[in-house]
């Protein structure tokens, strides 16, 4: 992502362990920010816009684009899938199940001064359910924005494409072992190398 950025770019981890007024109390998760991403308006002070992103991502192209598509109308952003996935299991054979409006939150363009945010804190999130949140249950359908899917194009449940400009590996990425060889392994291999060189002039 840095090395197509023309926009500064910060990049904060939502570990638990530094969330200090949040405990975690959901068993179900498979991954450590499975809940903690909708902290972000919280997180935010409920103050302007942010990009939350799963880990299991590389953006090709500058997040500027996407930046420059935030509506104030829209409480979120989200790319909006339809389909049922191909895989049973994903990495490390966690089940991999189809629900409504899966995968939208796994790249969300936040408005966290939205009003409709503002019901996101600590003690709301660890009391509901991960199906609710994953489905933005809290708000209005109107209140969530489209983004095109190339801004989170799933590799392997999507057909290639070279023109993705975020590819998520949802499934799993191409640096495990079950997962080195499959569709768009090519574009991480790239921009692992990249990262290994490190930042130019």
């Amino acid at each position: 992502m840095i090395d197509c950025a023309t926009v500064p770019v910060e990049f904060l981890p939502l570990a638990i362990n530094t969330l200090v007024n949040y405990r975690e109390t959901h068993t179900d998760g498979s991954n450590k920010f499975i809940y903690s991403r909708f902290l972000t308006p919280y997180l935010n002070q409920f103050d302007g816009w942010a990009i939350f992103a799963d880990g299991d991502m590389i953006c090709r192209e500058d997040i500027k684009q996407l930046w420059d598509l935030r509506d104030e109308r829209y409480a979120v952003m989200v790319a909006k899938h339809d389909y049922q996935t191909k895989a049973t299991t994903k990495y490390f054979g966690n089940k991999n199940e189809n629900y409504p409006r899966k995968n939208w939150s796994s790249l969300i363009l936040w408005n966290c001064a939205h009003p409709a945010n503002r019901i996101l804190d600590p003690a709301f999130i660890q009391s509901q359910p991960g199906s609710y949140l994953h489905r933005f249950s809290w708000l209005k359908d109107e209140e969530i924005g489209s983004l095109p899917l190339e801004w989170n194009w799933l590799a392997i449940e999507y057909p290639v494409n070279p023109q993705a400009k975020l590819i998520h590996y949802t499934l799993g990425t191409p640096c495990l072992k079950d997962y080195e060889q499959t569709d768009m392994a090519n574009y991480w291999k790239e921009a692992y190398a990249r990262s290994q060189e490190g930042m130019g002039d």
